[in-house]
């Protein structure tokens, strides 16, 4: 935001206007930060969001004023969480990228990745253990002890996975769009 203020190629931006948008852009970098987004990757995404057309990668490089491989990985991860895209077509041989406009959507994209990534990780955990956690539990050389506390991180993990299982539904019908009523 340092060289030129969002929105500002090609179009009339006025003072007024571009101070507007400014404090919004802000306010989404400052709101993806608390979700763990780094704060310029979500200053790119505010500029993006205002931009009315594609942009390439050494456009945003000037307009943010970031090193080019940190731009590649700012790109990289709002391109992963699918907030911004990569078009077909290409600039001058270079590739272009257009941010997602729509909340609803971006909402889903984003928390349904970072979702799914938690159910994938720990539903693979706990299905990985629980096998040989049921052993400790039946084996006739396991002190009674043992098998108590055994049992107790068993059926503690039968409730996660009782937990993983109703998120993934929650998830699924997530990106299914089943939560909002997307404005067309």
């Amino acid at each position: 935001m340092e060289k030129e203020s969002a929105g500002t190629s090609g179009s009339s931006v006025t003072p007024e206007r571009r101070e507007l948008r400014e404090k919004i852009i802000e306010s989404i970098a400052s709101t993806m930060d608390l979700y763990g987004v780094n704060h310029s990757f979500g200053q790119l995404y505010g500029i993006m969001y205002f931009e009315d057309r594609p942009m390439t990668l050494e456009e945003m490089k000037d307009f943010m004023n970031m090193s080019k491989s940190n731009m590649s990985y700012a790109v990289r991860a709002l391109t992963e969480s699918r907030m911004i895209y990569k078009l077909d077509e290409k600039k001058d041989r270079k590739d272009q990228y257009v941010a997602e406009t729509d909340f609803f959507r971006t909402f889903r994209n984003f928390f349904g990745a970072k979702l799914q990534r938690e159910i994938d990780v720990m539903l693979s955990s706990i299905r990985e253990v629980s096998p040989d956690l049921s052993e400790i539990v039946l084996s006739r050389q396991t002190q009674a002890d043992e098998r108590e506390q055994a049992l107790r991180d068993l059926h503690k993990l039968q409730h996660a996975e009782q937990y993983y299982i109703w998120l993934q539904g929650f998830v699924d019908r997530m990106q299914g769009g089943d939560f909002f009523e997307e404005k067309e």
